[in-house]
């Protein structure tokens, strides 16, 4: 029997009223773990590649038309005991969307909510009022397979199949990138200020906003920011000036 060929999507917003990096995560419909959280999944049809699969999930579940720059490739997983009782195998991709829509649960889903992203001592951790998710502590991979088969699920405070462990390796992308190919800064839209980013960074780097000094944080990251004005929105003080990331043509959407 053939394999399935399952997309699996970590998309990530940011949140400019309550400043914080989101995360969304789906309620299954069905088995296998019905009723758990998850990350959004699609079956890759034949006629269509991985990347355009992932842009068409993003595109049916949640509306939005993207540019492919919006979406970058994880990883492939494939250990034979991530989905019970069948095999299938998962291409994971990261969407980094510039805006947070409503959210109207799909086919295959009976609740689609935006989680706050936090880091939690060694962890990650994801939050929707009373429900509570963690990336997994486990370090090794080969030892977070061999207990994935025997672990109780919990659906209210475990993620379906293995995405704990696919959430852990899309954070560890997005940290040890920060400093040369900071995609995760498209969740700021088109255009960003330092604090914005700095958020950003401090969240995933599990450090205090306050340890990322402005000046060197500007000085470092001058070959990736390009300066394009000052910002319009109505706060006291000076206007903050903005930034665009100057490695993407953001004229293409």
């Amino acid at each position: 029997m053939q394999p399935n060929i399952t997309i699996t999507n970590i998309i990530w917003s940011f949140d400019h009223t309550t400043k914080h990096v989101n995360l969304l995560l789906v309620k299954r419909a069905g088995d296998p773990f019905k009723g758990s959280w998850a990350l959004p999944e699609t079956v890759m049809r034949p006629t269509e590649s991985a990347d355009t699969a992932a842009l068409r999930l993003v595109r049916e579940k949640i509306g939005l038309k993207l540019a492919g720059f919006h979406t970058e490739q994880l990883a492939t997983f494939t250990q034979p005991n991530r989905v019970p009782d069948a095999r299938s195998l998962s291409l994971a991709y990261m969407t980094f969307l510039p805006e947070m829509p409503p959210l109207t649960a799909g086919y295959g889903a009976t609740d689609a909510r935006w989680f706050t992203f936090d880091d939690d001592a060694d962890r990650y951790r994801l939050q929707n009022g009373k429900l509570i998710f963690h990336t997994t502590s486990i370090a090794d991979h080969d030892a977070y397979y061999t207990q994935l088969t025997d672990r109780n699920s919990d659906a209210d405070s475990t993620l379906a199949f293995d995405h704990d462990w696919i959430l852990k390796v899309a954070c560890e992308r997005i940290c040890n990138k920060l400093d040369y190919q900071p995609n995760i800064l498209l969740i700021l839209g088109d255009y960003f200020t330092l604090k914005r980013a700095r958020i950003v960074f401090a969240v995933f780097r599990q450090v205090p906003l306050e340890s990322i000094d402005n000046s060197n944080f500007k000085k470092n990251h001058k070959h990736l920011f390009q300066p394009v004005g000052t910002s319009s929105a109505k706060h006291p003080g000076r206007p903050a000036k903005e930034y665009q990331l100057n490695y993407l043509n953001l004229t293409n959407e």
